[in-house]
C-alpha cells in the first residue's frame, strides 16, 4: 500500500505536536524505507549476525517511540533519526556480545564455538561508534552527515534538503568527516597493535 507524501507530512506534523498514535501510523507508511536503511546497516555486520532487518526496524521504532514527539521533523529527518536509533541498537548488541565474550555471561563454550570474526566485527562496530561520537563532540553537523549518508543511505541531495544546507557543503563536509574518521580509526588501530 503506497502512502502519499501529503499523508506522511500530515502524520509527521501530528507526531511533532505530540498526537497519541501518530508515530504508530507513520512507521508503516515509511516501512519500506526503514527496512532499506536496516538492510544497509546489517550489510556492514559480520555474516551470521543475529539481528535481522525486521527486528532492527522494530527496535528502532521502540527508541523513536521513547522520543514522544518529532519536534517538527521532516520525512528525511525522521529517517535519519531512525538510522541513528538502528546504529544505537547495533552498538548495544555488539557491546553485549563483547561483554559476554569477556566472561560477562558466564556461559562456557569450547574454543571451536567461538568466532573470531564476530568478535573483531563487534570491536569494529564499537570503534566506529566511539569515533563518530568523538566527531560529534567536535562537529555535530559532520557527524549528522555521516549518519545520514553512510548509515541512512541518503543521497547528497536528500542530506542537503534535510539539513537545510547546500549540496556543495554536504559534499565538502562528507569528505572532511570521512578523512577525520579514517585518521581516528587508523590511529586507534595502530595504538592497539
Amino acid at each position: 500500500m503506497e502512502t502519499r507524501p501529503a499523508e506522511v507530512e500530515s502524520l509527521l506534523a501530528a507526531w511533532g505536536e505530540g498526537e497519541q498514535g501518530a508515530l504508530e501510523r507513520l512507521v508503516p507508511a515509511l516501512y519500506a524505507e526503514l527496512r532499506r536503511i536496516a538492510k544497509r546497516h546489517l550489510r556492514r555486520q559480520s555474516p551470521g549476525h543475529t539481528l535481522q532487518a525486521t527486528a532492527l526496524v522494530h527496535e528502532a521504532y521502540l527508541k523513536l517511540a521513547n522520543l514522544k514527539r518529532g519536534r517538527g521533523a521532516t520525512r528525511l529527518q525522521l529517517l535519519s533519526l531512525a538510522s541513528q536509533a538502528m546504529r544505537s541498537v547495533l552498538v548495544d548488541h555488539a557491546r553485549r556480545r563483547l561483554y559476554a565474550k569477556r566472561g560477562g555471561g558466564g556461559e562456557r563454550v569450547s574454543l571451536s564455538e567461538v568466532s573470531m570474526a564476530a568478535t573483531s566485527q563487534n570491536d569494529e562496530v564499537v570503534a566506529v561508534d566511539q569515533a563518530l561520537n568523538r566527531l560529534a563532540a567536535l562537529d555535530q553537523r559532520k557527524a549528522t552527515i555521516v549518519e545520514m549518508r553512510y548509515f541512512g543511505g541518503l543521497s547528497v541531495e536528500e542530506t542537503a534538503e534535510a539539513l537545510g544546507i547546500s549540496t556543495i557543503t554536504v559534499k565538502r563536509e562528507w569528505l572532511q568527516a570521512k578523512a577525520w574518521l579514517y585518521r581516528g580509526l587508523g590511529g586507534r588501530a595502530r595504538k592497539e597493535s
